[in-house]
């Protein structure tokens, strides 16, 4: 029940734009994953995210399969998943900790990533 309400709120937010939607596929299940993440724009279109956790299961299943799903508002599209190395990585988590402020704080200890748009089908769409 409680899994239920926090994917809802996820899920509202990302359809304001305030966070995205990542649809990911479960490294164990092969099945579609969705969570909400907070993120900040690239010029270049792609986004930045980051896990709290080396063992955050969303960032775990970018690291299996990079393709993945991404909806904000209105936007959606597909993306593969580029791991940032140590100094990018700094970069983002202070972006996103700028932009959500506290509750960003524990960022920084699992990977981050820049979701790249690419072509092609994602993990919630048929191939």
């Amino acid at each position: 029940m409680l899994a239920e309400v926090v994917d809802d709120v996820g899920r509202a937010l990302a359809d304001d734009g305030r966070v995205a939607w990542l649809t990911t596929t479960g490294r164990t299940s092969g099945e579609p994953r969705s969570v909400a993440v907070g993120y900040v724009d690239e010029p270049d279109g792609a986004i930045l995210v980051a896990a709290s956790e080396p063992t955050t299961d969303w960032a775990l299943n970018l690291l299996r399969d990079p393709l993945v799903r991404v909806e904000i508002g209105e936007r959606r599209f597909t993306a593969r998943a580029e791991e940032l190395p140590r100094a990018e990585h700094s970069r983002a988590v202070g972006a996103l900790i700028l932009r959500y402020g506290t509750p960003s704080e524990r960022l920084g200890r699992g990977p981050s990533f820049r979701l790249r748009p690419v072509a092609g089908p994602a993990p919630d769409e048929p191939v």
